[in-house]
């Protein structure tokens, strides 16, 4: 149901608008077009859940827009593909979902854990490209500066979006409907303002409804395996093994924990993020538990994590779609631009274990 919301903003055109509207704030900026890329990536991420959408439905606005100002091509399409792995991490995020269906955790408590780290590498993703243009000035050129007349009336151009939002994560806040029905009324509310808006025409609503059974039916595939897996896992008793040998071992819990933040970087460059994750939680949830560690923080910081590797090589799935949307940029280059990005996961990964309460748990205790 969230993937078919954010099938229905892409087809309905919500994409356009969004980023025209983002553009009139952030564009007159160095810069400013990739700062208007990664906040549109982040606004159109609340209806999404996914990476992928997001890289695909972005590329085809922002890219072109950034080529005309004559952005440097690592700037262009680096900032399109760190921006687009916020679709996996800003709630309705699909990895979250799968981890509390795995887990047995709160899908709200996921979902309301996730704002604040949310914001917090959306903020450092763009200081990042601030940082890209006072290095080198020429290659984010200001874009025209538009009048306050103009940023108000393209406020309108966001209600739709944030209305969604509100929905979902009111819903859960409130414990009125479980995630399932949330998911449910926000898609039929998107549905009704697209036709209202006469945004979705019927070849757009069918496309919307096959794209969404593909991405499920994959989904469903990756989850069918990873059971399967940890059927064999439960069996074979290898998380039990594996985690009293690592108990045993004489390092402190946090030199353990990195080790395992470490598993998932490198298991996150090499396989896609949900599958990874599916195929990894049977061994190493069990000994975070046993460690003491909070799960519905542990499931922030692996989201992070495991995200990061979407713009990282050999995988990077983000940067991929980008290439693809955009012929004329080489996959390495669009493999370069993101990694000026790498260092805001990090510093966000550190911000998590520094301060839990401060950045995950202090907004998930509230959901009842």
């Amino acid at each position: 149901m969230f993937i078919l919301v954010g099938e229905f903003a892409h087809y309905g055109g919500y994409n356009n608008s969004l980023y025209s509207a983002t553009y009139k704030w952030f564009g007159h900026y160095r810069g400013g077009l990739a700062i208007t890329t990664i906040m549109a990536c982040a606004i159109f991420s609340a209806i999404s859940g996914s990476n992928t959408a997001t890289a695909a439905t972005m590329s085809t606005v922002a890219i072109p827009e950034m080529k005309k100002y004559k952005y440097h091509p690592q700037l262009n399409a680096g900032s399109v593909a760190a921006g687009a792995t916020l679709g996996v991490l800003i709630p309705p995020s699909i990895v979250l979902v799968v981890y509390g269906l795995y887990t047995g955790q709160s899908i709200g408590k996921l979902f309301f854990g996730n704002v604040i780290p949310s914001a917090i590498l959306t903020v450092l993703i763009a200081a990042t490209v601030f940082y890209i243009c006072w290095r080198h000035p020429d290659w984010g050129p200001k874009g025209p500066k538009s009048t306050w007349r103009e940023r108000i009336r393209a406020v309108p151009d966001l209600l739709d979006i944030f209305i969604l939002f509100a929905i979902i994560m009111y819903a859960l806040f409130t414990g009125v409907v479980t995630a399932t029905e949330a998911a449910a009324a926000s898609c039929a509310i998107g549905l009704i303002l697209c036709v209202i808006r006469s945004k979705l025409s019927w070849s757009g609503f069918l496309m919307s409804i096959s794209d969404t059974l593909r991405i499920s039916c994959m989904v469903f595939m990756i989850v069918a395996g990873a059971v399967i897996f940890g059927r064999f896992l439960a069996v074979t008793r290898l998380p039990f093994e594996a985690a009293a040998a690592i108990a045993s071992l004489a390092f402190p819990n946090w030199v353990l924990f990195w080790i395992i933040v470490l598993c998932y970087i490198i298991g996150g460059c090499v396989m896609d993020a949900l599958a990874f994750l599916l195929v990894s939680l049977p061994i190493f949830y069990p000994i975070v538990i046993q460690m003491g560690y909070d799960p519905i923080w542990f499931g922030q910081v692996i989201c992070i994590v495991t995200t990061m590797g979407a713009i990282m090589p050999p995988i990077g799935i983000c940067c991929y779609v980008v290439s693809g949307m955009a012929k004329d940029i080489p996959l390495g280059t669009v493999f370069r631009g993101s990694l000026y990005y790498i260092p805001s996961y990090i510093i966000s990964i550190a911000i998590l274990t520094l301060f839990p309460y401060a950045t995950v748990l202090i907004l998930s205790n509230l959901v009842r």
